[in-house]
């Protein structure tokens, strides 16, 4: 059934309406994501501006993170993709001194969605 609705969908909605709607990013709250990043203690590691002894010399310092071209020198720089990297650094760069979160989805959406705001 679903599959029938979807190709239904797909002859009904304008062109790349559809692809839109698959990968449309989850909405993420940049105050919760303040909080999980104090949460966290990735601070401990990153140096994060408006978080609380978030002063870590570990990874790179996270100012104007919502400014900048790349992620890890990998990634085009987007909430979509600040949320992967968050959820999964090791997919990306194998081996990078950046743990597992333990992160949901939505959390690491949150996290992406502050992250943003930094510029």
């Amino acid at each position: 059934m679903r599959r029938a609705a979807a190709t239904l969908a797909m002859f009904l909605w304008p062109a790349g309406a559809m692809e839109q709607v698959l990968t449309a990013p989850q909405i993420g709250s940049p105050d919760r994501g303040r909080s999980l990043i104090a949460q966290k203690g990735c601070g401990g590691c990153h140096t994060i501006p408006g978080v609380d002894n978030a002063d870590g010399m570990v990874g790179p310092p996270l100012t104007m993170m919502g400014r900048r071209i790349f992620i890890a020198g990998m990634l085009h720089n987007s909430v979509e993709n600040l949320a992967a990297w968050v959820l999964d650094p090791q997919r990306y760069v194998p081996g990078n001194a950046m743990p597992a979160t333990g992160l949901t989805p939505q959390e690491a959406a949150d996290v992406a969605a502050f992250l943003e705001t930094l510029r």
